[in-house]
């Protein structure tokens, strides 16, 4: 018997967490300013949903990085998603800035993982983690350079991740190899 081919989950993590990265990180940039709420859908589905989903079937597939890394992001769309309703109440600035300083540095030790994998991934968590830190620091003191900062940051970042994912995609269906460039100690 041969086993049946799977699909690769990691594009669909990918793609889902660049959109709503993306969408998220032009209002965290003071690009946009009105509509905020967009993402919020995004957030709950595409960000969160989908990335669960990924992280799942990256666990059956014995990928314990990329289980760890989407799930732990969808929880974080989820998270985003429920505190921007106000489910939890009056969450404060100061509050969401410690949250995201620590998904900082959750995601600055993900990125030491990434060292050996490819320069998509080296380069979305370099992104990711630089851009926690700014958003959360702005938060925390109110500084909205900082946070601006994060949100440019964080349109890089969701264009790594993007890039990342699709290349997978389009590599595979034309049956090539994904130009991802070697990590640094690959």
């Amino acid at each position: 018997m041969t086993e049946q081919k799977r699909a690769n989950p990691a594009p669909l993590g990918l793609s889902g967490f660049a959109l709503t990265t993306l969408v998220l990180s032009t209002y965290n940039a003071g690009l946009l300013s009105s509509g905020v709420n967009a993402v919020l859908g995004l957030a709950a589905f595409y960000g969160g949903l989908a990335q669960l989903l990924a992280g799942i079937l990256e666990w059956r597939a014995g990928n314990t990085f990329g289980y760890v890394a989407f799930f732990t992001y969808g929880a974080f769309w989820e998270w985003f998603f429920l505190t921007s309703l106000g489910i939890y109440g009056g969450v404060t600035a100061v509050g969401i800035g410690y949250v995201l300083v620590a998904f900082g540095i959750f995601t600055f030790v993900m990125w030491l993982g990434t060292f050996k994998s490819n320069m998509g991934l080296f380069a979305t968590f370099l992104l990711l983690w630089i851009t926690f830190f700014l958003l959360g620091i702005g938060a925390m003191t109110g500084n909205e350079g900082a946070f601006h900062a994060g949100g440019y940051v964080g349109i890089l970042t969701a264009i790594a991740a993007w890039y990342t994912g699709l290349a997978q995609v389009v590599a595979e269906a034309l049956g090539a190899k994904a130009p991802l460039g070697r990590a640094p100690m690959s």
